[in-house]
């Protein structure tokens, strides 16, 4: 049977000692804070790929084609991939539900008052903080002044109309808080349940572990209970950082704390796997690593992965960390919650099978 006590018991003297290492408190707390601050103060991208903008083309006359001749026309840029948009759908909430904040409305009166000479204005929907909403816009005004050129030599006959998502402007700081915290669920974790798994099983601990009443199911669960308060305390400390230092605005959910505490059970148990059947500690670190620096920056951490070539977002639809991020992104920035709840799932069923194959190959005893 499960003794809790053995389990609490193994959690204070394991979190004991992570106290005392400074190492681990470094990396744990202190780090994430330091990468907010940085990347808070100084930010700067770029693009490779294309980029997804959601389209509601209200003009329904489509006077000389006209219409349809500018949406061909941002398609076919090179820089956006035109995603059309009922005209029944509430367009802002449309682009919430899709965790989007890059969107292009035409209004009614596009193509009947561009022939006549009128000014129309083609509102853009976009988030200042990010690049891809700085291309979207970049890229409708390049087509802007094309069509302005073609008929009136310039003349400023349509107009950008520039609004967001939500009332309140988004800041990068605000995307930001969301990836660091999946940063954090990820590291500590999983270098400190790799580091810990391949030393014992070389120094013989685990073996002298097996001697003592507690199992390797409370042992482990212990680890995983020790990061998933590390990672609620790392949590509280970055989103009091953003809002303190950069006034960041991010909404505070119960939809966060499924995250908050699958996540570090997911990326203990993936460390206590590798560990586990790593021949050698220089091996399981080789491994850790390999695993983990691909999750760091192909995941949204940083920066959106809207940003990244087509290859590299596919990649990282197979990356765990992308589902955290992306589910706390829907709750925190989007307020997605359908969005939120697929991703849950998809974390939810990761975790289990991770954690049943770390418990199921753990083993105290090197046959």
């Amino acid at each position: 049977m499960v003794s809790i006590r053995r389990i609490t018991a193994d959690l204070r003297f394991f979190g004991r000692g992570y106290l005392r290492n400074f190492v681990g408190l470094f990396f744990g707390l202190i780090f994430p804070v330091i990468l907010i601050l940085i990347f808070g103060a100084i930010f700067s991208g770029g693009s490779s790929g294309t980029i997804t903008v959601y389209v509601q083309n209200q003009d329904t006359q489509n006077v000389l084609n006209v219409t349809a001749t500018f949406v061909n026309e941002l398609n076919s840029s090179g820089t956006l991939n035109v995603v059309l948009v009922a005209t029944s759908e509430n367009f802002s909430q449309y682009l919430s539900a899709h965790s989007s904040s890059d969107g292009i409305i035409i209004p009614s009166d596009f193509s009947s008052n561009y022939t006549a000479g009128k000014r129309v204005s083609v509102t853009v929907y976009g988030n200042p903080a990010q690049s891809s909403s700085a291309i979207v816009s970049g890229t409708v005004t390049g087509v802007m002044n094309g069509f302005n050129l073609k008929l009136y030599g310039g003349s400023q006959v349509i107009v950008i109309n520039p609004t967001t998502v939500n009332n309140q402007v988004t800041k990068y700081v605000d995307f930001l808080i969301p990836g660091l915290i999946g940063f954090s669920i990820l590291v500590s974790p999983m270098f400190s349940l790799v580091n810990i798994s391949s030393e014992y099983k070389k120094t013989k601990l685990f073996k002298l572990l097996s001697l003592t009443p507690i199992t390797k199911i409370e042992w482990l669960a212990s680890k995983v209970l020790w990061y998933i308060l590390l990672s609620a305390a790392s949590f509280l400390l970055m989103v009091a950082v953003g809002v303190v230092a950069f006034e960041a605005h991010v909404a505070l959910s119960p939809w966060l704390i499924p995250f908050l505490v699958l996540g570090p059970m997911l990326f203990a148990s993936m460390g206590m796997l590798v560990g586990t059947i790593a021949k050698s500690t220089e091996t399981a670190s080789v491994i850790g690593n390999v695993i983990t620096f691909p999750m760091m920056f192909l995941s949204g951490t940083f920066f959106p992965i809207s940003l990244m070539p087509l290859y590299l977002q596919n990649l990282a639809h197979v990356l765990p960390l992308f589902y955290i991020i992306e589910g706390l992104n829907a709750v925190m920035v989007y307020g997605n919650y359908a969005q939120a709840a697929i991703d849950l799932a998809v974390v939810t069923v990761i975790t289990v099978v991770v954690f049943v194959a770390a418990a199921k190959l753990f083993k105290w005893r090197e046959d």
